[in-house]
């Protein structure tokens, strides 16, 4: 057979291949788990399984039944299929999905991933449709001792918050009222600083008259001023002139938005065009309409997209959790597997050297080889 000058033979190719998967397994073998933010991660699980749970009694304790069909756990943070102050159609199991506490560690890993620490700031858009994720995310943010600045959309897609009796804000006082011995202080210390409908431009379209006037009675309850614009470009505006004022001058280490609030996204494409995760550079791309998010990245902050908990269901490695309880404080986001760097990178450089050998000497031999006879 003959081969062209040049090019290198064919079994050391097939040599190089099963090296490198060999030195890749060997790699992957290294990994070991590495208890990163633990303390940090039990506690924001715990103390959200103690939300969940004073979620429930408060409910109970309000006369409001428990769905034992369409929320088989009875959690009491599942809500109605049709309401007066529902925005939209949602996805139940992702709302069943969404009921693990241990994705308040995930968001610490998150959050002190991206660097954000003690007295730091971090934005927070909101809606009704996921109220573990938002306690999850508050809890989460003042656990590892940042300070949440949050805006609610009080209306939710079905089977979130969208009972009028009990709102993602009614369930926010809940929670702040709610004291432990081990949290005397209560399980979250900061509410929301402002609150507008949602829905259909921010204002309440789609939800009716009634269901307005219901979200406005919810705000008034809670003592949370309303955000009340005549558009969605107006409402971002006054969302900003808030985070403005609550910052008191100072910048957001970070922004987050949990849900699909328009006013946070700008519109329900852009909502679907990001992609769950963080984000560095939305203030970079261009969207034609730049809702909070996108005006946050653009002042320099990272940016954290939360649409639902599917992805970081994946990613962390959680399962279904729909017609089960947790098992708090165990999983992969617990004990994360790290690589041993030192040997990776001793690897890395011995195969390269390899390359490096069997190349040239297949060069040099193709290349100056004798012609045959």
């Amino acid at each position: 057979m003959k081969y062209r000058p040049g090019r290198v033979h064919a079994l050391s190719l097939v040599a190089l291949a099963v090296v490198g998967l060999a030195l890749l397994a060997l790699a992957e073998g290294s990994k070991s788990p590495e208890e990163r933010y633990e303390k940090e991660k039990i506690e924001a699980a715990q103390k959200t399984q103690a939300a969940m749970d004073a979620i429930k009694k408060a409910r109970l304790a309000g006369g409001l039944e428990l769905d034992d069909v369409n929320d088989p756990r009875e959690t009491g943070l599942i809500g109605l299929g049709s309401s007066p102050i529902t925005t939209d159609r949602g996805s139940q199991n992702s709302k069943l999905r969404a009921l693990d506490p241990n994705l308040a560690a995930v968001f610490v890993e998150l959050l002190k991933g991206e660097g954000v620490n003690e007295g730091d700031l971090v934005g927070v858009g909101m809606t009704g449709a996921f109220p573990l994720l938002n306690a999850a995310m508050v809890i989460a943010i003042e656990i590892v001792g940042a300070i949440p600045v949050a805006i609610t959309s009080v209306g939710s897609s079905t089977w979130g918050a969208n009972d009028p009796d009990m709102t993602w804000l009614d369930m926010e006082s809940v929670l702040e009222q709610t004291r432990t011995d081990r949290w005397p202080l209560g399980l979250i210390t900061h509410r929301s600083v402002a609150a507008s409908r949602g829905g259909g431009d921010d204002r309440g379209g789609r939800i009716g008259r009634r269901g307005r006037a219901l979200v406005d009675t919810a705000a008034a309850r809670n003592g949370v001023p309303l955000i009340d614009e005549p558009s969605l470009d107006e409402s971002i505006d006054r969302r900003m002139d808030v985070y403005d004022e609550e910052a008191g001058g100072e910048s957001y280490r970070a922004y987050v938005n949990i849900g699909g609030g328009l006013a946070s996204i700008g519109s329900t494409q852009i909502g679907e065009d990001i992609k769950p995760g963080l984000w560095t550079n939305l203030g970079e791309k261009d969207f034609p309409r730049r809702g909070v998010i996108v005006r946050m990245s653009e002042d320099g902050a990272p940016v954290m997209h939360i649409p639902g908990p599917e992805s970081f269901l994946k990613r962390y490695r959680m399962g279904d959790l729909s017609e089960r309880d947790p098992v708090v404080g165990v999983g992969y986001v617990f004990t994360l597997e790290s690589y041993n760097v030192p040997l990776a990178a001793v690897l890395a450089v011995l195969y390269g050297f390899l390359i490096f050998v069997v190349v040239r000497i297949d060069i040099k031999h193709y290349l100056f080889r004798r012609p045959a006879p």
